[in-house]
Parts: structure tokens; sequence; C-alpha cells
């Protein structure tokens, strides 16, 4: 028996392929390799180059291999992007849920821990977010997120599948050296590429309705974010019911300048950030309680902000050594 991983080679994805891996399970490593590298997947897992949107091969994949459960990763997460690229948004999260869940009907696996997104619940009218927190989500993306939540509620009604869905926040942070967060679109990335090139970091606004102006998030460290992903996995194989929906995130929010001045601190380089104009789909403030996914699944919290800004800036500079 074996768990598959969708979106193996990106970021989350290995860190989440290499938990399940160093605890003795056997991994079934899914990705395109279009945003992704092979070289993050654990040694010992099996690689299969597949687009989740391909139902038959991986209808394929799970009977060969004894698939009985799927962390599904795979997708496009870029909320500003999507604005600009709807279409991408969609065809690969709603379209490639569909095709996953066809392949796991197929292949009668019965269990899934999907990642959603805090995107959502768009800009929530609560200082902190719950589960009961009505969703409405302001991009593409965090449209395609939701209608996966919704495509495997439907399933699991029709199917019997037993699901479990995490909507997070912004993952930062190394678990292993060897993985880095490269997209050129997250926080962290752009922050030490800005910085590698002896550019100035950009702020893409400063007008919110926040204690300094700029954005708010709720920010996880990867590992931990992989462990609770694994935690899930283990509940479902166990039999243990799980709510439908769980929040990860700390309760508590650090703005983009607080980033910022911690990014100074670790990196010993001194800048003063460029400020941008606002990005269209980015909602000012978002913070999360995650008391369910600690009464449930073990969730904590075991990393400092400043864990998190040192641990990514060492993983990027040995990706980019």
């Amino acid at each position: 028996m074996s768990w598959m991983v969708t979106g193996a080679a990106g970021y989350i994805g290995s860190h989440v392929a290499h938990t399940l891996h160093g605890r003795g399970r056997e991994v079934v490593a899914v990705d395109n390799l279009s945003t992704g590298h092979r070289a993050f997947v654990p040694e010992g897992a099996v690689w299969v180059a597949c687009d989740v949107r391909d139902a038959r091969q991986l209808t394929e994949v799970m009977r060969h291999h004894d698939v009985t459960g799927v962390i599904h990763l795979a997708g496009f997460k870029y909320a500003g992007l999507s604005v600009k690229e709807p279409l991408r948004a969609y065809q690969d999260n709603v379209h490639g849920t569909m095709g996953l869940l066809q392949a796991m009907t197929d292949a009668e696996v019965r269990m899934l821990v999907f990642s959603s997104s805090a995107a959502t619940y768009g800009t929530p009218s609560e200082e902190v977010v719950t589960e009961r927190t009505p969703v409405r989500p302001e991009s593409p993306y965090g449209e395609s997120k939701l209608i996966g939540e919704w495509l495997i509620a439907d399933q699991g009604r029709a199917t019997g599948l037993r699901h479990t869905s995490l909507r997070y926040f912004n993952v930062v942070g190394a678990g292993r050296r060897e993985v880095a967060d490269t997209s050129p679109h997250n926080l962290f990335p752009r922050i030490f590429s800005a910085l590698d090139q002896g550019r100035s970091p950009k702020i893409f606004g400063t007008d919110y309705p926040t204690s300094d102006g700029t954005c708010v998030r709720d920010y996880v460290h990867v590992q931990d974010l992989a462990d609770v992903h694994v935690a899930a996995a283990d509940c479902l194989e166990a039999g243990i019911e799980l709510d439908p929906i769980y929040n990860i995130g700390s309760g508590t929010g650090t703005s983009v300048a607080e980033i910022m001045s911690v990014m100074k601190k670790v990196t010993g380089i001194p800048f003063d950030a460029e400020v941008c104009p606002r990005r269209p789909g980015d909602p000012s403030r978002i913070v999360a309680d995650g008391a369910a996914a600690r009464r449930d699944l073990g969730w904590a919290m075991s990393h400092s902000l400043e864990e998190m800004a040192a641990s990514s800036w060492d993983a990027w500079r040995r990706f980019h050594r």
C-alpha cells in the first residue's frame, strides 16, 4: 500500500513527500514539473511524470502501485497572477482536481487530503477567520480552490470518498536545506531575488486598512504544514472521522513591512523597500484560528518568524550557489 502525493516536486509537495517517506510510508510522487524540481523528490519514492488532468495515466499508476490514499497539492497557486490568467487557474485547479477524482474513482482509492487555500475567504469581516467564516474568494485562484472543495465534497457524498481539505496561509521556511521555495510570485523568494541582484524588494500597497498600511498574513512554516498534511492522512487511514475543512493558521498576523524588518536582520543586508501599487486580488488581512486543527490533527506552530526567514534564506542560497 502507498500514498500518492501530487505536486511532489514542488516546494510544499516535496516537504510532504519527504515527511511521508521519512516515516516509513511508500510514496508515489507525481508532478508534471511545470514549476517543480525533480531533485526535490525524496530518494526511494516512486517517481511518475504526469499531469493530474490525465485521469487515464493516473488510474494506471494508482492500480500498479496499490495506492490507498492521495494528498493533492498539484495546482496553480498564484492569486495575483490568476487575475491576469484566470483560465490557467481553472484548467490546473478545477480540471486537475476533476481528473484526479475520476482516477481515484476508477482505481477505487477512497482517501483524499486536499491542499486548499485561505484565498477561499477573500477579505473576511472577522479579525480572525474560523471554518464557519463565509467564503468570498476575490481571485480566480481562490474561486478554483473553492470549486475543488465542492467537487471533493460532492464526490464524497456520491462514492463514499473519505476526505478533508486544509485551508492554509502564507507558507515559508525550509524543513530541508535542499528544498527551497523558488516561486517568482511568493514574497520570500521575491525578496531574496531582489537582494541577490542588488535591487530593493517591493511592497505592493501601503494604503491597506492595517496598522502599518501593508497586507497582513498568517505565516506558517512549511515543515509544520507538511506534518499536518501527514497527520490528516494518518487519521483517514485509521478510520477517524474528520471535519471537511480545517484552517491551518497561527491566529496571529504579520505585515509585509514587519517581514521586511526581519529580512534585514536575517540576511544582514540593509535595504529600503520599494513601494508599489496594490496588486489585484490581494486581501488586506487574513489570519486564521487553527483551534480545530489543533484539536483533531495535533496542529502546532513550532517555528518563530525569524526561524522561518533564516531557514528560507539558507535554503535559497544553497539552491542558487
